[in-house]
């Protein structure tokens, strides 16, 4: 039978994505009703600038409260897109005091203090959903921790960002630099005015932390994931990737260690061959590549931004959680028993792609040969071209451990015969 009390939802934030919820909330209220069994009503909207002109919302909503919003205890579901560690955290706190559950779209708080925020949802006995934190509109957060719940997921590969994979697409369509296809993300919206979340991989790092923790089992932190930009890319870069028949994409890693004792989790730019799912991924668009046990090889693939496509993650998490309250039930919360400890990136195995400016003269090959047996690296390729005394010398190393690698790197520096390193990226997805 059909609830006739309606499920009360407050919404916090308004921006880009808060608007949508509270649109398609409206819009598409009917089929919520339907979906859920009851009712849902939007009681209140929390924003910073109360005087700004939000069409299709009732000014009576607006308030800037949101302590006292989340403090009613007639609340039902609180929905935070205002993004941020503080207020959010104690918001959230304060709404499973009250008893509300929480859907969010904060990748940055999940990746910082999950564990804390589960530890708080499961003492009240309230859901804490947030399929919109990772990769938008994509489904992935639910498959992972319940579809997949049954089997062993091994590694987590994916495109979690959708303004630098705008960005290297960019450079590798049309030959821009760096700089160049920047400006054009910043034109066309894909890029904030300050994109340093993005392009020095912090967005894509907290996806990561959220991923490896669901994937595996165990607590993550955005501070155990290794962290690279792109901002060092080359259009050099981008063209050596097109001789090896690669291209070049900022890569959310996330694996199971080979003996199950540990996890990596790591963003970085990679060259990856144009035989892989990935390497078709093209403009802002998401995809995410998950490997397990007994499922196989998985792809998960649309727009990883955007606010409708945000917001249709979180109204599927606001519908799930309804559900869960109709029925006097809640959906899975944390599940860390595993306990891995993550591993160093030094300890990752993975291959590097090197270019070399070198002096153009007998020797200089085996010089350099022999400091990548010193540290154990094999050479899987070398490339040499040269004119008028100079000469550029571009290595790729079979598998061996980061650190190996980076000690490799430094010591081919120290060569009095290697007058600078042009560019230094792993190659992935082999």
């Amino acid at each position: 039978m059909m609830r006739t009390r309606p499920l009360k939802v407050a919404l916090l934030g308004c921006g880009v994505v808060g608007s949508e919820v509270a649109r398609i909330m409206t819009t598409h209220a009917d089929d919520l009703t339907a979906r859920i069994g009851a009712p849902v009503e939007l009681v209140g909207v929390a924003v910073r600038q109360p005087s700004k002109v939000r069409a299709g919302i009732d000014p009576a909503l607006i308030t800037t409260d949101a302590t006292a919003l989340v403090k009613r205890g007639d609340i039902d579901v609180v929905i935070e897109v205002i993004g941020g560690i503080e207020p959010a955290r104690t918001l959230i706190t304060t709404a499973f005091e009250h008893g509300a559950s929480v859907v969010s779209a904060n990748k940055a708080l999940l990746a910082e203090d999950g564990a804390a925020l589960h530890a708080a949802a499961e003492e009240h006995g309230r859901d804490l959903y947030y399929e919109a934190a990772v990769a938008g509109a994509i489904p992935l957060v639910r498959p992972l921790r319940e579809s997949l719940a049954g089997d062993k997921v091994n590694r987590v590969l994916g495109i979690v960002n959708g303004t630098t994979n705008f960005i290297l697409d960019k450079m590798d369509s049309s030959g821009a630099g760096y700089s160049e296809a920047l400006d054009e993300a910043t034109a066309l919206g894909y890029a904030e005015a300050d994109p340093t979340a993005d392009v020095e991989g912090f967005d894509a790092a907290a996806k990561a932390a959220i991923l490896a923790g669901i994937a595996f089992h165990t607590r993550v932190k955005i501070g155990d994931v290794h962290r690279e930009g792109l901002t060092e890319v080359t259009a050099a870069d981008i063209a050596s990737a097109k001789r090896m028949g690669c291209t070049v994409k900022l890569l959310a890693i996330c694996e199971r260690a080979a003996d199950g004792q540990s996890v990596t989790a790591r963003v970085h730019p990679a060259m990856i061959p144009l035989t892989h799912p990935l390497a078709s991924v093209r403009e802002a668009y998401n995809a995410v590549f998950v490997e397990a046990e007994a499922a196989g090889q998985l792809m998960f693939y649309g727009p990883g931004a955007g606010g409708a496509p945000t917001a249709s993650a979180v109204l599927g998490d606001l519908v799930a959680v309804c559900r869960n309250k109709l029925g006097g039930s809640t959906g899975p919360g944390e599940s860390a028993y595993t306990r891995l400890p993550v591993s160093p990136m030094g300890e990752v195995v993975t291959r590097y792609h090197i270019s070399l400016d070198v002096a153009d003269k007998p020797g200089v090959l085996a010089q350099v040969a022999t400091v990548f047996a010193e540290h154990d690296v094999s050479i899987d390729t070398v490339r040499q071209s040269g004119k008028d005394g100079e000469a550029s010398l571009v290595v790729v190393t079979h598998r061996a451990p980061d650190a190996a690698l980076s000690g490799t790197v430094a010591a081919l520096r120290k060569l009095d015969t290697v007058r600078g390193v042009a560019s230094i990226m792993r190659v992935e997805g082999e």
